[in-house]
């Protein structure tokens, strides 16, 4: 008998770490584990790991969900080719979800009867290299909407937009992982973060997280924003760095394992 409940597989690796989560109708299960240079060998096995918990096999998923950035080059391409997979061996759609809205998305779920309906949240991550991936976004009382598309900004551009004479702007409204990595130059903001310094999911500690990734997930499944697997496609906000060998055939093998994966079971 055909599994009747809607399952949506969402995915991050734009970060440091890998972030999913398993919806089968309105229950959710999700994952934060190590990233960066692990996250091709241990992407799959951990999505595997979800739906063995959930007692669903991989034919059960209706779409999978990635975030397209921006982030680390390496991370996007990992996440891409992972979905690109998993949807061409499964002949289910893809849907495409903003690394920096899911974020805004953890900093709302932390504490969010303290969102109205037109209150804008910037979001502002390490980009590295002495830069910050930045977007806004403003909560319209049922979603996001871009107030700002992802750009890349110098380190000090925040303080000297929001920062004057040592005051934060009142009205600044913010989340992401900025001041955590640069504390002594970006330190000053944590005055007026989304959420409080020290929440685990609010503030400068939100995240792509499972669970923000999985209520846009829903979202965008609900108003049919769903894409063919050939366009699971990364965001760039900088200028493409270079792969290595060893990265890319990483990659490659991530895709291959993914869609052999879906396909076999499939069978």
């Amino acid at each position: 008998m055909p599994f009747s409940a809607l399952v949506l597989l969402s995915l991050d690796t734009a970060t440091d770490r890998i972030h999913a989560a398993l919806t089968v109708d309105d229950a959710c299960a999700v994952l934060d584990l190590p990233g960066g240079a692990q996250a091709s060998s241990s992407l799959l096995p951990a999505l595997n790991g979800l739906l063995r918990e959930a007692g669903l096999a991989w034919a059960d998923v209706d779409a999978v969900a990635f975030g397209s950035g921006p982030g680390a080059f390496t991370g996007l391409r990992t996440a891409c080719a992972v979905t690109q997979g998993l949807a061409l061996g499964l002949g289910c759609p893809v849907i495409s979800l903003d690394t920096l809205m899911a974020v805004a998305e953890g900093a709302r779920l932390a504490s969010p009867a303290s969102w109205s309906a037109g209150d804008t949240l910037w979001v502002l991550q390490d980009a590295r290299m002495s830069e910050l991936y930045v977007g806004a976004f403003t909560w319209s009382g049922q979603d996001w909407q871009v107030a700002q598309p992802a750009q890349l900004w110098p380190l000090d551009e925040p303080l000297r937009r929001w920062v004057q004479n040592g005051v934060v702007d009142s009205s600044l409204r913010w989340a992401g992982n900025a001041a955590r990595a640069y504390p002594d130059l970006l330190g000053a903001l944590n005055s007026a973060q989304a959420s409080g310094a020290h929440d685990d999911l609010g503030g400068g500690m939100a995240a792509p997280r499972g669970a923000a990734l999985a209520a846009l997930a829903r979202r965008a499944w609900d108003r049919g924003d769903t894409l063919d697997a050939a366009l699971a496609l990364p965001r760039y906000v900088r200028d493409k760095v270079a792969q290595t060998t060893a990265e890319r055939q990483a990659i490659a093998q991530a895709r291959d394992a993914a869609a052999s994966a879906a396909a076999a079971d499939q069978a």
